[in-house]
């Protein structure tokens, strides 16, 4: 999967102007710990971030360290460096060709670790590890000196962090006038698309408050028309209340027989029976006589639950072995 490329936006260009705040501190103290000549070592560096803002939006984020530094790194006034001056503890870098020293800043100035470098400079990694251990402080003996690289390390790291801020300010400024007419957004602010004319504002309608009125008086005369339609269709339908009575037929038929004789409210005809049947000694007998006729046509006896059952029962062959012993 291919890595997207930038887009031209403002998220694009806040992505790129943090980017390069972020590495200037240190690009600066590069160049010009590398040409030797502050004013030059400005120069280049904002060349190389103009020029840098300018392909940065054709490329994914992750490969913009590697093409800024390879970008700053491949300056002739970086390569070629006859005015340099360098004092103090510095004085070593003096000492070193461009390529060697160039080599060394990669690595203690930039950070960048050997493969990362060793790419930037076009150089296989046993070229770059050889440059660095030319670069490499030297004892009296003529022997590499680590206390040396060190100190000359955190010399490079200092210088770095006590880079005033007044000068990475400097570098916002146009070189000359007809730079500025020429380029009209600098490398800290890419170029972007003017903004169009700025229209009169259309008034928004206010809410129209005469709908809700409106609705309502609408919904109250559909609803009474269809009461007034409904009571209209209602009186003409046959049979209607307040509809005429001649249109109604009633169909008289008399009856095949008469009708059965019912008795008067409030009597029951069989009333005394009921009475001269509970009045009967004989009639609770007669009420469980299903269950008298049971025993005695011989029912079996239901089992009694009251006594514990066995939690073992003998198997029904002991008792036939019993039986044929005592036989």
């Amino acid at each position: 999967m291919t890595a997207a490329s930038a887009p031209s936006s403002s998220t694009a260009a806040g992505a790129l102007s943090a980017f390069l705040r972020g590495v200037e501190r240190r690009a600066l103290v590069v160049a010009e710990l590398q040409t030797g000549n502050p004013a030059r070592a400005e120069q280049a560096l904002v060349a190389v971030m103009r020029a840098f803002a300018a392909v940065a939006s054709d490329l994914p984020m992750a490969q913009w360290p590697p093409r800024f530094w390879a970008l700053l790194a491949a300056r002739q006034a970086l390569r070629e460096t006859p005015d340099g001056q360098w004092a103090g503890a510095l004085q070593h870098l003096g000492t070193l060709t461009p390529p060697v020293r160039l080599a060394l800043l990669l690595r203690i100035g930039a950070g960048l670790d050997e493969d990362a470098a060793a790419r930037i400079l076009d150089a296989s990694a046993e070229d770059y590890q050889h440059a660095l251990a030319v670069a490499c402080p030297r004892d009296a003996a003529g022997m590499p000196d680590a206390q040396g690289w060190r100190h000359l390390a955190e010399q490079v790291q200092q210088r770095i962090r006590e880079l005033p801020a007044q000068r990475l300010k400097e570098l916002q400024q146009p070189v000359a006038p007809q730079i500025q007419e020429s380029a009209p957004g600098s490398w800290r602010t890419p170029e972007r698309e003017p903004a169009p004319a700025s229209r009169g504002r259309r008034r928004r309608p206010g809410p129209r408050r005469w709908r809700g009125p409106v609705i309502l008086l609408a919904t109250v005369a559909v609803l009474l028309v269809a009461a007034l339609g409904w009571r209209h269709w209602q009186g003409r339908a046959p049979g209607a209340a307040g509809g005429s009575s001649e249109s109604m037929e009633i169909a008289v038929e008399p009856l095949s027989q008469d009708a059965p004789d019912v008795a008067p409210a409030g009597v029951d005809p069989m009333a005394a029976d009921d009475a001269a049947m509970l009045a009967d000694p004989d009639f609770p007998q007669v009420a469980d006589a299903d269950l008298h006729a049971w025993f005695a046509a011989g029912g079996p006896l239901p089992v009694d639950e009251s006594q514990p059952k066995p939690s073992r029962p003998e198997p029904a062959t002991a008792a036939l072995e019993t039986s044929a012993a005592d036989e």
